[in-house]
């Protein structure tokens, strides 16, 4: 069972099953899984630069998909347990301060290196619009996997190395220009700014 969870499994796994085990780890990840689909793309891309951009349309869509899986099932199951442990009012207080901020929650979370799973359930848990998970998910995952894609590409399996070494300082520097690139366009909208 160790075995399966290990990152070297899984590649070989992806070198053999190529694009069919990329979908079925974006999926899987956005549920439970622990590995993200990141380290598969990589391996795909580092073997077939020229099919970067397909491998990130496939890790885009099945992690959505995944998440919209995860979503339903923190809405079933997550909300009364939560209820129950945290009480009903802690946990409309958190519905509320995440409904203020979802669409950026989500996006975040989808470009990130945090778990993206946490993030598909808990909008199932908050009763979250779906419409946005999606949306914002195909956002956030897109951006990241399609920026990865991008690098492969244009630059080749040379640049392998540095992004497997870099992968998650980047992604956090370019979430967190993100979320104040988002944060400005709301205030604004709002009119408080200029």
């Amino acid at each position: 069972m160790v075995e399966l969870l290990t990152v070297a499994f899984w590649k070989s796994l992806t070198l053999k099953y190529g694009v069919y085990a990329l979908a079925f780890n974006a999926f899987i990840e956005a549920i439970f899984f622990p590995i993200p689909p990141d380290v598969l793309l990589i391996t795909l891309c580092s073997v077939n630069p020229e099919r970067s951009f397909f491998y990130a349309l496939v890790t885009t869509i099945f992690s959505t998909l995944g998440g919209v899986v995860g979503y339903y099932l923190g809405y079933l199951g997550g909300k009364p347990l939560a209820k129950k442990f945290f009480g009903k009012e802690k946990v409309n207080r958190v519905h509320r301060l995440y409904e203020s901020y979802e669409s950026l929650i989500i996006l975040l979370a989808g470009f990130t290196p945090l778990p993206y799973k946490v993030f598909t359930i808990t909008s199932g848990v908050l009763f979250a619009s779906l419409w946005k998970l999606i949306v914002f998910s195909l956002l956030g995952r897109g951006i990241r996997f399609f920026a990865e894609a991008s690098l492969f590409y244009f630059f080749g399996t040379q640049i392998s190395t540095s992004i497997t070494k870099n992968l998650n300082l980047i992604s956090l520097a370019f979430g967190i220009l993100l979320a104040i690139a988002f944060l400005i366009y709301r205030r604004y909208r709002k009119g408080v700014l200029p």
